[in-house]
């Protein structure tokens, strides 16, 4: 076989891969649309006076604040602990190790034994009860290693030559990775965020065990509420009323692309500044 034709061959996989793929992804969101679509109503998103579990408004607010504020925690941390590992830390100190090491350890718990220690850490033993901020420091512990380590792959492609050509005129460490690196891993930095809110959005069984499954408006941050996907999965289980459960699901997917298109809207004005 000679090299031309493994190379055709290579492509056709390629493709062929890449085509069986998006024909899974429009399966699932032509599935979802039609089923979904013609159950959708603007009393059934928006209303905020419709009865318990009639309009998604209480769990949408629900998951909004749960996106910021967990974004709040965590993003500082992530993109903190990455500058220090790529910029500052030595690969052979013990304690970077251990931090890399219980970074990948994270990374690789499923999210119901975040759940867990959620409930019996915020829940039981800080007697915050099932609440928002319960569900919200239980998630932002789940999403750190996705920033930490996405963060610093981008980090590291930033050259070498950018820092030496900031260091070759006279700026500092700290002015460097400010005015130089930063600005030129804000893409990779985006995409940490955006798979962190992907993360957060689908979320279901830390805040099922955390932030609960009340489908009423939060009063307050100890509230107890639901949030669109434990929404969802509530009225999947308990009720099986898949009508609901199909428009729910379209609600989350414009979602996650609104807050992604503003994640890139705020990455490209921090660029530019």
């Amino acid at each position: 076989m000679n090299r031309n034709l493994k190379q055709k061959l290579s492509y056709v996989k390629l493709y062929l891969g890449i085509g069986i793929s998006l024909a899974v992804v429009f399966s699932i969101l032509t599935l979802i649309i039609v089923n979904g679509f013609r159950h959708l109503s603007f009393e059934f998103v928006f209303s905020l006076n419709a009865p318990v579990g009639h309009s998604l408004a209480p769990m949408l607010i629900t998951t909004l604040i749960v996106v910021v504020l967990t974004l709040l925690i965590s993003a500082p941390i992530g993109i903190g602990a990455a500058i220090y590992l790529n910029e500052y830390a030595s690969d052979k100190s013990p304690f970077v190790k251990f931090i890399r090491m219980a970074v990948e350890t994270l990374s690789g718990i499923p999210s119901i034994i975040y759940g867990l220690f959620g409930f019996l850490f915020y829940v039981l033993i800080l007697q915050w009860s099932w609440s928002i901020l319960s569900g919200v420091f239980t998630v932002a512990i789940m999403i750190l290693p996705i920033i930490i380590r996405s963060t610093e792959e981008a980090l590291k492609s930033v050259p070498v030559s950018y820092r030496m050509g900031s260091f070759a005129l006279g700026a500092g460490k700290f002015y460097t990775i400010r005015k130089v690196i930063l600005p030129s891993a804000i893409n990779g930095i985006l995409a940490s965020i955006i798979l962190s809110i992907g993360r957060l959005v689908g979320e279901t069984a830390a805040l099922l065990l955390t932030a609960g499954t009340i489908a009423s408006m939060p009063s307050s941050l100890f509230s107890s509420a639901a949030t669109l996907s434990v929404f969802m999965y509530t009225i999947t289980v308990e009720s099986a009323d898949m009508d609901r459960a199909y428009a729910t699901a379209i609600v989350l997917m414009l979602l996650v692309l609104s807050l992604n298109l503003i994640a890139n809207f705020i990455a490209k004005k921090l660029k530019k500044g």
